[in-house]
């Protein structure tokens, strides 16, 4: 079917989201919570757009969980949209003054300044709750870390901040975070993370270390082809591969 982006006239599957619809005819549309691994999200709010149907009737809507259903016309920036996602902005910075980045850029896109922490948040706050590395988590299928407690008081922890007994050190959680808000570090063959110390196992190809020994013991049984991808780190895993 056939929909009207910003005056661009695009094709959409029924069923499509409309961000990726989007971005698919190069209509770029702000988030901070989608990642293409991870979709569904639509926590930080920053995609709605405007949707007019054919009898002329607007709703604003979340664009990245939107799903294409018939002929529409979308303003992705309205004067309506603009002033909402300034408010989201603003919102977004007083929960995580620290952010720079993606949002620092997109603050000083929709021309929105500093904060005054009013909610109580500190200075060094970089997590704005997006949920995606909780769901990273869970896809890989550890759950190490959920969101706890509520309100301003709300974070991303393990249980009770205690080291968690089924984290394995993969550090998903950290690379898929849009603020770089949890803190990791890998010093020779150790990484820390969620106050925990594992040791990394290093390359049969490149002897670079790549991957925690946790994490390689909790993936030997869900492969097929063990041998070929406990031994190599994903560069070298390609021509490992060729060479059998």
């Amino acid at each position: 079917m056939k929909i009207i982006i910003d005056g661009k006239t695009c094709e959409a599957e029924a069923g499509q989201f409309l961000r990726e619809v989007a971005r698919q005819n190069g209509i770029e549309i702000p988030s901070l919570c989608h990642h293409s691994a991870l979709p569904g999200q639509a926590c930080c709010r920053l995609c709605i757009v405007e949707v007019e149907d054919p009898g002329g009737a607007r709703s604003v809507v979340v664009s990245c969980v939107y799903p294409v259903k018939e002929s529409i016309t979308v303003h992705t920036r309205s004067e309506k949209i603009i002033r909402l996602r300034r408010d989201i902005l603003a919102l977004l910075k007083e929960r995580a003054p620290a952010f720079e980045g993606t949002l620092a850029e997109y603050c000083s896109e929709y021309g929105v300044s500093g904060c005054n922490l009013r909610f109580n948040v500190k200075k060094d706050e970089k997590c704005i709750l997006c949920g995606l590395c909780v769901k990273a988590c869970e896809e890989m299928g550890t759950s190490a870390i959920q969101t706890v407690m509520r309100g301003i008081h709300k974070l991303v922890s393990t249980p009770f901040n205690e080291p968690s007994s089924v984290c394995i050190g993969c550090a998903s959680c950290a690379r898929v975070c849009p603020a770089d808000a949890i803190e990791w570090s890998n010093d020779g063959d150790k990484r820390a993370i969620w106050g925990k110390t594992f040791t990394l196992l290093k390359c049969a190809s490149c002897r670079e270390p790549y991957a925690t020994e946790d994490e390689l013991k909790w993936l030997k049984g869900r492969l097929i082809d063990t041998e070929l991808n406990l031994e190599y780190c994903p560069k070298c895993r390609g021509r490992a591969s060729l060479k059998r």
